[in-house]
């Protein structure tokens, strides 16, 4: 008998993983986004404005490069995100702390839109807590920031 096929048959142990796990997280997070987008998109915000927008409202003004790390998004990803904020005036970049650097901070028209976005974000979640139970979101969400530390620090290693 194999070994996964003994570890999954036998009482008291735990199946080998199957299948591709980046398939499934990325399955998983289609699926939650098309959720919030039903909620967030009749604010005008794509559920990735909102969250950066919420970024910037919260621990604003701040450097690209502070929000990008905060994010967990590459530069030019954070740039090409920021953009259409920019242009509908929810975020303006200034000067930063010397000559060299920048900073983004919320307009108030910005604190506006991420309040909307907030009660819309908001009962998005409400209705994910009730479709898979707070109790399992909860573990989720353990377990996703359990597996997050855990990358970070295999990459603070490497």
């Amino acid at each position: 008998m194999s070994r996964s096929t003994s570890a999954s048959t036998e009482p008291g142990t735990a199946a080998a993983p199957r299948g591709c796990t980046n398939l499934k997280l990325r399955q998983l997070s289609r699926a939650v986004t098309r959720h919030y987008d039903a909620y967030v998109a009749p604010t005008g915000l794509k559920n990735t404005q909102y969250a950066l927008l919420s970024q910037v409202v919260l621990f604003g003004p701040l450097k690209p490069s502070a929000l990008a790390q905060r994010m967990r998004l590459d530069a030019s990803t954070l740039t090409r995100n920021l953009q259409p904020l920019l242009a509908l005036g929810w975020i303006e970049q200034g000067p930063g702390e010397d000559a060299r650097s920048r900073s983004v901070v919320a307009t108030e028209a910005g604190r506006a839109k991420r309040a909307e976005g907030q009660r819309a974000w908001k009962q998005a979640q409400l209705a994910l807590n009730a479709r898979l139970g707070d109790q399992r979101v909860a573990a989720l969400h353990a377990l996703l920031d359990d597996c997050l530390a855990q990358l970070d620090a295999d990459d603070e290693l490497a």
